[in-house]
């Protein structure tokens, strides 16, 4: 991802450059925690990438914290955050698979939302508590749709719908991990529709 990618439009004046310098800081931002973590990236470096002082940064995002959370809101609104009310249209085989082959379409998504989960986990990281509430949030809407093709006869016997949704995400997690050591021998998309055959019933 780089900082030119976060560009828009539609604003003139002294605001839309306030909104334009934020957009780039928070993708200037997002390059480095995806490189360094959010403990290993520094304020100064993502100054240095905008070509900007440190303190003038902090004019627009007064803590270290303030950026960070900025970047993880940013990046689900550019890959879908996962808990959005889905298309009626859609079947849960198809939204998980359009989701998994698009983030990998967009570069330094799945490495910083990889690399600030597992820094989350750490006492007193500033990300604990919006990961906590983004994996309750997406057990809660998987395991609604889980439990609706359950009414609909199409998950097999003995599975249940909320150890379905807790592992479909671990799952999810797991096998991002592994396509970032090794891209070329890891299927995201064709891991997940595996898993979700193993405990569908086809149509």
């Amino acid at each position: 991802m780089t900082t030119k990618e976060v560009s828009g439009g539609g604003q003139r004046g002294p605001y839309a450059k306030s909104t334009e310098r934020r957009r780039t800081i928070v993708a200037a931002a997002h390059e480095v925690f995806a490189a360094r973590g959010y403990r290993g990236g520094s304020l100064q470096e993502v100054a240095d990438r905008v070509g900007m002082s440190q303190t003038s940064l902090l004019h627009y995002f007064p803590s270290k914290r303030d950026l960070l959370l900025a970047v993880l809101n940013w990046r689900d609104s550019i890959t879908g955050d996962g808990v959005t009310p889905p298309d009626p249209e859609e079947t849960l085989v198809d939204a998980v698979i359009r989701q998994a082959r698009f983030n990998e379409n967009i570069p330094g998504v799945i490495e910083l939302y990889t690399v600030l989960c597992a820094e989350s986990v750490t006492e007193d990281h500033p990300g604990r508590g919006f990961f906590t509430a983004r994996f309750e949030a997406l057990r809660r809407s998987y395991t609604l749709r889980f439990t609706r093709l359950a009414e609909e006869g199409r998950l097999r016997p003995g599975v249940d719908p909320e150890r379905a949704a807790a592992s479909l995400v671990a799952l999810w997690d797991g096998i991002q991990t592994q396509w970032l050591l090794a891209p070329d021998s890891i299927d995201m998309a064709g891991c997940l529709r595996g898993y979700l055959d193993l405990v569908l019933l086809p149509e």
